[in-house]
């Protein structure tokens, strides 16, 4: 698996007119003003979509590295039994007001200990002090230890509505 995004593109997107959205590209964001916002959150969002249609959402640890989200949990979870109907899922960050929003799919993975393993345990370690801490090896077995991914396609993020309100394509 490519554990690489590269970088999106960036313009503005569609809102209905009276938000304010400037006409112009002048005030968009970079991709490197709000990737770091993902690296450092310690809690996320996932809403993905029930089998009868409706929403659900939940709140999960993850982390982001390689331009992808990566979380693990049970394959019990209701969470887990949606996105293996329909892995669409739409990935948040707790804040209202510096708002980034990410659109992808989420898929099972492995990650062998000795490569990506390594580096998701220590992307993972800011969750020790809450009493997680996976080691390497955590996601290299069979089932590879309830390990997603999720690979981003569309974004949009704002930190000064409506401003500099950004959309960016994978």
């Amino acid at each position: 698996m490519d554990t690489t995004a590269g970088t999106p593109r960036a313009d503005r997107p569609e809102i209905p007119e009276g938000y304010g959205l400037p006409e112009t590209t002048e005030g968009l964001l970079t991709w490197s003003d709000v990737e770091p916002r993902l690296e450092r959150a310690a809690h996320y969002w996932i809403c993905s979509v029930r089998p009868d249609g409706t929403p659900h959402a939940v709140p999960r640890w993850g982390v982001w590295l390689d331009g992808r989200f990566w979380y693990d949990g049970a394959p019990t979870t209701r969470h887990t039994r949606n996105v293996e109907q329909n892995p669409a899922v739409t990935l948040t960050l707790e804040s209202g007001t510096e708002v980034v929003i990410v659109e992808g799919e989420s898929v099972a993975t492995r990650a062998d200990a000795d490569g990506l393993g390594s580096r998701l345990a220590d992307a993972f370690s800011k969750y020790a002090d809450s009493g997680y801490a996976p080691g390497a090896d955590s996601w290299s077995g069979e089932g590879g230890g309830g390990l997603r991914v999720i690979a981003p396609r569309r974004a949009m993020a704002w930190f000064d509505f409506p401003k500099d309100c950004t959309r960016f394509t994978f």
